[in-house]
């Protein structure tokens, strides 16, 4: 009887791929049509048939909403609860009624602290962490934004790792530094390919030790220890250098890439605004954000032309670096704020972009 099921279930499987995604309209208009629908009703979508869902989960869809500058991204906060637990938020910044949204589908992270937080095309990954009653670990989740899905774990990275960097550049993942079990992972980086799921492992005198942030600009990975030591890798050549003192003097705070201009969010008398400017090789104070709207620490992500700053609990201030300057009053920025809209205590560990 379960045999006669089966070949019902794949008869009915192999007729509707032969059905037209839209009805007496060839697939590949049918195809342009649907990813010009905006990302929000996506979900709703996939109810319609099989094909429609497995088209909107699909890298094809991507690529077609690439192809036409249709791509929207949303915002990913992975954050850590009262308990420790781990979880995702999303906010999309295109509603008309922005607010962030709990995931609640994902896979059982222990409490765990120190992860890496990565998105890589329609995907983010978090890698590595230790926990309370165990030490650094190798694991890597996976969480695919349009399926709105969990993967099972993945192949590991080649380093237990526990507080490092983590980058993409070239469409692989970077985990630089950080403690583990052993004592040289300090000075080690995984390179990990979710495509040919391979993590290989390299080791360089000049990275910093204790990471505590990093960004990528300009086809290199900046990454910032305690104090003012920072260093560079160059992606191209695979050499990892010092970084010039005058840059990493203002390093300061979480750090962001605006349309190649890099700005930073220094934290240490309540939260300025700073950009680096590369020309006079100085960095510029741009403008102080009102405490009564952010609570610190904050992490930074940038979509266009905006800043995100999210801080404890997810409250969120949006700056719009082209027109900061205009809207700075007596040296406070004037932007909008997103609020939270739950009772509960949350911290961000990372924020991360995903373009569908």
């Amino acid at each position: 009887m379960s045999c006669i099921v089966e070949e019902t279930e794949r008869a009915d499987q192999s007729n509707e791929t032969q059905i037209a995604l839209i009805s007496g309209v060839p697939d590949d208009i049918s195809k342009s049509c649907l990813a010009r629908v905006p990302r929000e009703y996506h979900m709703s979508m996939k109810c319609v048939s099989r094909r429609w869902r497995d088209f909107l989960c699909s890298d094809e869809l991507c690529h077609y909403r690439n192809k036409f500058n249709l791509a929207e991204s949303w915002i990913y906060a992975l954050c850590r609860d009262i308990s420790g637990g781990v979880f995702l938020h999303m906010l999309n910044p295109f509603s008309s009624r922005r607010s962030w949204k709990r995931i609640h589908e994902y896979p059982y992270i222990p409490k765990r602290e120190g992860m890496g937080f990565a998105a890589l095309g329609k995907r983010l990954f978090v890698l590595g962490g230790c926990g309370w009653l165990e030490d650094a670990t190798d694991e890597v989740y996976c969480y695919d934004a349009a399926m709105n899905t969990w993967f099972d774990v993945l192949p590991p990275l080649s380093t237990k790792r526990c507080y490092f960097a983590c980058e993409t550049v070239d469409g692989k993942i970077m985990a630089i530094g950080g403690l583990g079990l052993n004592p040289k992972a300090k000075r080690t980086w995984d390179i990990y390919d979710p495509l040919t799921r391979t993590c290989n492992s390299f080791s360089d005198a000049n990275i910093v030790p204790e990471i505590e942030d990093s960004f990528v600009m300009d086809g290199r990975i900046y990454v910032r220890g305690g104090g003012s030591s920072a260093a560079v890798y160059n992606a191209s050549s695979g050499i990892w250098e010092h970084m010039e003192d005058d840059m990493a003097s203002g390093w300061r705070g979480p750090a962001v890439v605006v349309a190649d201009e890099l700005y930073v969010l220094d934290q240490t008398f309540g939260t300025k605004l700073t950009m680096w400017c590369k020309d006079k090789r100085m960095w510029i104070s741009i403008g102080k954000l009102s405490q009564l709207v952010m609570k610190q620490p904050c992490r930074l992500v940038s979509i266009g032309n905006s800043v995100f700053v999210i801080g404890k609990d997810c409250s969120t201030v949006v700056i719009d670096v082209e027109n900061v300057r205009k809207t700075t009053m007596n040296g406070v920025m004037v932007c909008s704020s997103i609020p939270k809209t739950w009772e509960d205590e949350i911290d961000v560990i990372s924020c991360k972009s995903v373009a569908i």
